[in-house]
């Protein structure tokens, strides 16, 4: 009778319980997922705010080092015997008159306000890049050549990706071998090799001697197909060597893990465990390497576009240093840095979807 009871009872206090809690609001676990994923992103840009703001400072300091803005007036007029004059008129009208960093003359917070660092940095946090020192749409120019950059950056990081991922697996199924032996030898020497050589060794072979693709220049539309296979060709070859050696690095420390021992036992053949699990095991790695070419799908490559004459970013970004262009040599800086950041930041997010284990806190 006394058990029935305190049953009865504990019956009483379990239905109340569930009825009021079955009355609260229920949060899906997708809800909390994406919550968590919001509020990293948040403090992901919160963090990357003081690192624009240093690499900023740094670009800022090495620049003005070298060039002082009497000098850059000089050299953008182009005179021997420029008066002073003009140059007190070019940097008025380009806002190179003020202090650098600091204003002793000016009051309270004008005394950071009022420089050429303050008045030159605040506008690219929103993306304001401004006009060069010769008078060009900075924003204007950038969303132009980006796509030359692109044309070239794309094919070579998709193909060049697709190969050395093939080669690394191809590789690790016939590790220990002769093939495996001399592979690692031919990647070691093909690193070793400065990109200049293929450069050059392209145009010389491909271009000059079989006169299969011009050697240099760009055209607009599919025009421009002629010119942009001699530059891919050139960047996957010369990225073969290092990707291939790297990536069958990461394979081969994968196969040696518990789990494919496992799948072996199981009774799957070699290829099916390289493809299926150890190549889905490998991505997290190979993610990260990923992300370091991303800023550079849009900056161009400085040596590639000089080389082949292309009017991408990088050849945009030469003729800036050359012509000791501040405006623009600080923009492609930030420009940079903000692509590198949001690379980092889809790398972690990406992690998340390769492997379930990794969680963003």
């Amino acid at each position: 009778m006394e058990s029935t009871s305190c049953l009865a009872v504990d019956y009483f206090f379990l239905s109340n319980i569930y009825e009021r809690d079955s009355r609260l609001p229920i949060v899906p676990a997708q809800a909390a997922g994406d919550a968590k994923v919001i509020g990293y992103v948040v403090r992901r840009i919160a963090y990357a705010v003081p690192i624009l703001i240093g690499v900023n400072i740094i670009t800022f300091v090495l620049f003005f080092v070298v060039n002082s803005p009497d000098d850059m007036a000089r050299l953008q007029l182009g005179e021997r015997r420029v008066t002073q004059e003009a140059i007190e008129k070019w940097k008025e009208d380009r806002g190179y008159d003020k202090p650098l960093i600091w204003n002793a003359d000016a009051k309270a917070t004008k005394k950071i306000r009022e420089t050429i660092f303050f008045l030159k940095s605040i506008r690219l946090f929103m993306f304001d890049f401004g006009q060069s020192d010769s008078g060009r749409d900075i924003g204007y120019d950038i969303s132009q050549r980006m796509w030359p950059s692109l044309a070239i950056a794309l094919p070579v990081f998709l193909v060049g990706l697709l190969l050395t991922i093939t080669l690394a697996l191809i590789v690790a199924f016939f590790r220990g071998t002769y093939l495996d032996t001399w592979t690692v030898v031919l990647c070691v020497a093909m690193m070793s090799v400065s990109s200049l050589f293929y450069i050059i060794g392209g145009q010389y072979l491909i271009g000059k001697l079989l006169h299969l693709v011009p050697i240099s220049g760009f055209d607009s539309g599919l025009a421009s197909a002629k010119f942009i296979v001699l530059p891919v060709v050139v960047g996957v070859i010369g990225g073969l060597g290092s990707g291939t050696r790297w990536y069958r690095t990461i394979f081969l420390e994968e196969i040696n893990k518990d789990y494919v021992r496992t799948a072996r036992a199981k009774g799957l053949s070699e290829n099916v465990v390289l493809r299926v699990h150890v190549l889905r095991n490998a991505l997290i790695p190979i993610l990260t390497g990923v992300v370091v070419v991303l800023p550079q799908l849009f900056l161009g490559s400085l040596i590639t576009e000089a080389f082949f004459g292309i009017p991408g970013l990088g050849s945009y970004t030469i003729d800036a240093i050359q012509r000791q262009d501040f405006a623009i040599v600080r923009a492609m800086v930030f420009l940079g840095s903000v692509l590198y950041i949001i690379g980092l930041l889809l790398t972690d997010i990406s992690y998340t979807v390769v492997d379930p284990r990794v969680r963003l806190r």
